[in-house]
């Protein structure tokens, strides 16, 4: 069954963004709708206001709804639509009955010609022509409105007539409870439209700035985020998968930041992992040749046996078999103890610990162990350390005891009644030194670094007995100290030291 395939954290931000910014778009999209007709509906309730004064000057002053009625109180009451481009009067037949126009005139033409005023009140055209007059709404298209499709309710009419935007509410004359006629109240109302340019482009600017603000982001995110996680799986499933490709993330190292620190942490946990799996390997392999040469001789002392009738060759040969058999014994039991400690060796945390309080504590048990097997040899101790905290470290205390009991046990065991064991410790800016010296014979090797080999003995005497695991194990402890183990023959002297550096706590 294959597995099915992720979208990357990048498309999958984008896909969000883009579903978030399409909503958002919608919603601007309905607002920007509804800006204008929320601007219309205010200005129309303004026209409300004065339609109704209007009418109450009407019926309170008792106008006659004539031509002559209505331009008399258009011209006594013009305060009422100083806001207004216009204001016009129809009968219940759509026929004009007065129009503000005539405010722009003086008193004076009405009274002088009757006629004159009349031909320009009922000819629109003639009103229309005129410099001021505002054009909204067209006559025929009011009389049909008035005629075949007013109700009772107040109509309001918006149109855009050569570039200028108008505002037309309409709204039936009730004098007394009388229907007398109609009123239309226009407004050039440009200023709505300029509100609504103004916030459609304040909201179009906003939308490409967040537009460009979640590019640059992205990019910010698949650069510095996304494309080194992306190097990091990479990594990882080239190890996981053992491929030969080779993926370089230490240029992620030279940041200082939670992504570099997380492939340095990887970088590190990985090698560690590669470190103990060639670990593992080539001790398993150590441990089967190991094994194999005390069960090659164990075969052949059994066959000899078998084949033996004298009882000198019989007994010798029974001790080559047990000399062997506890060969393989203490090698299975220190490989297990081995890989024991390695395990716990991952799981225990570090402290500040007293080195010195761990070496007194370690000699002081060996002081009265070779007093119990009557062993003459001498341990002395010599320390070196001038600074107050000179003597303290970052470390697993029972770790580094058994490190010093292998090298006090290695050394005891090529020494010599009377002879002397000396551990000095001295410090160094950022280390401390423990040195291990003894009387003994030396080390026989052109390089004595090979005593920390796994299995590596040079005790033949004692053949059996030891695995050949001590030191390696100190070394192994030592280096997850961060620190080193060196072995070098005394200069001066006879006899073999062991030099373990640590790093001082800090």
């Amino acid at each position: 069954m294959k597995s099915k395939k992720t979208a990357s954290i990048l498309k999958k931000f984008l896909l969000f963004n883009l579903t978030v910014f399409s909503v958002l778009g919608l919603f601007t999209i309905i607002y920007l709708e509804a800006i204008q007709p929320n601007l219309v509906k205010d200005r129309a309730a303004n026209h409300k206001i004065i339609i109704k004064n209007t009418v109450d000057h009407i019926e309170r002053l008792g106008v006659e709804y004539t031509n002559s009625g209505i331009r008399t109180f258009l011209l006594s009451t013009r305060f009422l639509f100083q806001s207004l481009d216009r204001v016009r009067f129809y009968d219940l037949s759509g026929q004009l009955v007065g129009d503000t126009n005539i405010l722009d005139l003086d008193p004076d033409v009405f009274s002088r010609s009757d006629t004159i005023i009349q031909e320009s009140l009922s000819g629109e055209k003639n009103l229309i022509d005129k410099p001021k007059d505002v054009v909204s709404v067209e006559p025929d298209k009011i009389k049909d409105i008035i005629v075949n499709s007013y109700t009772d309710e107040v109509m309001t009419m918006s149109d855009t007539i050569n570039n200028n935007f108008f505002v037309n509410t309409l709204s039936k004359i009730n004098v007394k409870k009388s229907e007398i006629g109609f009123i239309l109240v226009s407004e050039q109302a440009n200023d709505i439209l300029t509100a609504v340019k103004e916030r459609k482009a304040f909201i179009i600017r906003t939308m490409i700035a967040v537009a460009l603000v979640i590019l640059i982001f992205s990019l910010f995110l698949n650069k510095y985020i996304l494309k080194p996680i992306g190097l990091l799986v990479n990594f990882s499933d080239s190890i996981k998968n053992k491929s030969d490709q080779n993926i370089d993330i230490k240029k992620v190292f030279i940041r200082n930041d939670e992504i570099g620190k997380l492939t340095k942490s990887i970088d590190e946990m990985t090698k560690e992992l590669q470190h103990r799996t060639n670990r593992a390997e080539t001790f398993s392999n150590d441990l089967a040749h190991e094994i194999r040469n005390p069960l090659a001789s164990l075969k052949s002392a059994s066959e000899l046996l078998d084949k033996t009738t004298q009882k000198n060759e019989s007994e010798k040969l029974l001790k080559i078999i047990n000399h062997d058999v506890e060969r393989i014994e203490r090698l299975i039991t220190d490989y297990s103890q081995m890989l024991k400690d390695e395990a716990s060796l991952s799981r225990e945390k570090m402290s500040k610990i007293d080195l010195i309080d761990i070496i007194d504590n370690v000699v002081e048990d060996f002081k009265q162990d070779l007093e119990n097997q009557n062993k003459k040899i001498e341990i002395n101790i010599v320390q070196k350390i001038n600074s107050k905290n000179g003597k303290y470290i970052l470390g697993i205390e029972n770790r580094l005891e058994q490190v010093i009991a292998n090298l006090l046990d290695n050394s005891i065991s090529f020494s010599k009644d009377h002879q002397k064991i000396e551990i000095r410790i001295e410090e160094t800016t950022k280390n401390l030194v423990m040195t291990i010296k003894d009387e003994g014979p030396g080390f026989l090797e052109t390089s004595p670094q090979k005593i920390f080999k796994r299995f590596y003995s040079n005790r033949p005497k004692s053949f059996g007995k030891h695995s050949g695991l001590g030191l390696n194990i100190v070394k192994n402890i030592v280096e997850l100290h961060k620190g080193t183990v060196a072995a070098s023959n005394r200069i001066n002297s006879k006899g073999a030291q062991v030099e373990v550096l640590l790093p001082k706590f800090s």
